[in-house]
Protein backbone atom coordinates (compact mmCIF):
# COMPACT_ATOMS: atom_id res chain seq x y z
CA UNK A 1 0.00 0.00 0.00
CA UNK A 2 1.73 2.94 -1.23
CA UNK A 3 -0.73 5.72 -3.31
CA UNK A 4 -2.53 8.10 -1.69
CA UNK A 5 -6.10 8.51 -3.64
CA UNK A 6 -8.26 11.43 -2.99
CA UNK A 7 -12.10 10.21 -2.46
CA UNK A 8 -14.45 12.50 -4.35
CA UNK A 9 -18.07 11.69 -3.48
CA UNK A 10 -21.14 13.96 -2.29
CA UNK A 11 -21.31 14.52 1.19
CA UNK A 12 -24.09 17.70 1.50
CA UNK A 13 -27.44 16.77 0.79
CA UNK A 14 -28.22 13.70 2.72
CA UNK A 15 -25.06 13.60 4.87
CA UNK A 16 -26.07 10.36 6.79
CA UNK A 17 -26.21 8.16 3.65
CA UNK A 18 -23.04 10.40 2.14
CA UNK A 19 -21.46 9.80 5.00
CA UNK A 20 -22.03 5.55 5.16
CA UNK A 21 -21.34 6.20 0.98
CA UNK A 22 -18.00 7.54 1.45
CA UNK A 23 -17.05 5.08 4.38
CA UNK A 24 -17.65 1.97 2.02
CA UNK A 25 -15.86 4.55 -1.12
CA UNK A 26 -12.82 4.47 1.61
CA UNK A 27 -13.04 0.77 1.78
CA UNK A 28 -12.99 -0.28 -1.81
CA UNK A 29 -10.14 2.04 -2.21
CA UNK A 30 -8.40 0.12 0.54
CA UNK A 31 -9.39 -3.42 -0.71
CA UNK A 32 -7.70 -2.13 -3.93
CA UNK A 33 -4.33 -1.63 -1.89
CA UNK A 34 -4.45 2.59 -1.96
CA UNK A 35 -4.67 5.00 0.96
CA UNK A 36 -8.07 6.84 0.87
CA UNK A 37 -7.84 10.44 2.34
CA UNK A 38 -11.33 11.62 2.12
CA UNK A 39 -11.39 14.94 4.02
CA UNK A 40 -15.74 15.20 3.77
CA UNK A 41 -15.09 12.69 6.33
CA UNK A 42 -12.84 14.36 8.53
CA UNK A 43 -13.05 17.89 8.49
CA UNK A 44 -17.00 18.39 9.38
CA UNK A 45 -16.21 16.85 12.60
CA UNK A 46 -14.52 20.25 13.74
CA UNK A 47 -15.59 22.73 10.57
CA UNK A 48 -18.53 24.31 10.40
CA UNK A 49 -19.66 24.09 6.57
CA UNK A 50 -22.56 26.26 7.00
CA UNK A 51 -20.40 29.21 7.69
CA UNK A 52 -18.54 30.64 4.53
CA UNK A 53 -15.89 31.46 6.14
CA UNK A 54 -14.82 28.21 7.61
CA UNK A 55 -16.05 25.98 4.19
CA UNK A 56 -13.86 28.65 1.99
CA UNK A 57 -10.76 27.52 3.93
CA UNK A 58 -12.10 23.58 4.25
CA UNK A 59 -12.19 24.11 0.32
CA UNK A 60 -8.03 25.38 0.43
CA UNK A 61 -7.73 22.39 2.69
CA UNK A 62 -8.97 20.06 0.12
CA UNK A 63 -6.62 21.20 -2.37
CA UNK A 64 -3.69 21.32 -0.61
CA UNK A 65 -4.61 17.50 0.41
CA UNK A 66 -4.84 16.39 -3.39
CA UNK A 67 -2.06 17.76 -4.65
CA UNK A 68 0.12 14.93 -2.47
CA UNK A 69 -2.43 12.27 -4.11
CA UNK A 70 -1.39 10.34 -7.03
CA UNK A 71 -5.21 10.16 -8.23
CA UNK A 72 -8.61 11.37 -7.33
CA UNK A 73 -11.23 9.05 -7.89
CA UNK A 74 -14.92 10.02 -8.16
CA UNK A 75 -17.89 8.11 -6.75
CA UNK A 76 -21.33 8.26 -7.10
CA UNK A 77 -23.42 9.25 -9.71
CA UNK A 78 -24.37 13.17 -8.45
CA UNK A 79 -21.71 15.57 -8.77
CA UNK A 80 -21.82 18.46 -6.81
CA UNK A 81 -20.41 21.78 -7.54
CA UNK A 82 -17.47 20.76 -4.20
CA UNK A 83 -16.98 17.89 -6.07
CA UNK A 84 -16.48 19.46 -9.26
CA UNK A 85 -14.00 21.98 -8.21
CA UNK A 86 -11.97 19.09 -6.83
CA UNK A 87 -11.82 17.34 -10.36
CA UNK A 88 -11.31 20.62 -12.16
CA UNK A 89 -8.15 21.09 -9.42
CA UNK A 90 -7.05 17.32 -10.32
CA UNK A 91 -6.78 18.15 -14.04
CA UNK A 92 -5.43 21.61 -13.67
CA UNK A 93 -2.51 19.55 -10.86
CA UNK A 94 -2.02 16.57 -13.91
CA UNK A 95 -3.41 14.26 -11.27
CA UNK A 96 -5.27 11.03 -13.03
CA UNK A 97 -9.12 11.67 -12.28
CA UNK A 98 -10.76 7.98 -12.08
CA UNK A 99 -14.49 8.12 -12.18
CA UNK A 100 -15.52 4.53 -10.24
CA UNK A 101 -19.24 2.83 -10.93
CA UNK A 102 -21.09 2.37 -8.01
CA UNK A 103 -21.91 -1.20 -8.56
CA UNK A 104 -18.17 -1.96 -8.29
CA UNK A 105 -18.49 -0.80 -4.88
Amino acid sequence: MEQMIFVCSPYRGDIETNTKLARRYCRYAVDKGFIPIAPHLLFPQFMDDNDSEERKLVIEMNLRILQRCSELWVFGREITISMWQEIKAAQELGIHVHYVGTEEV
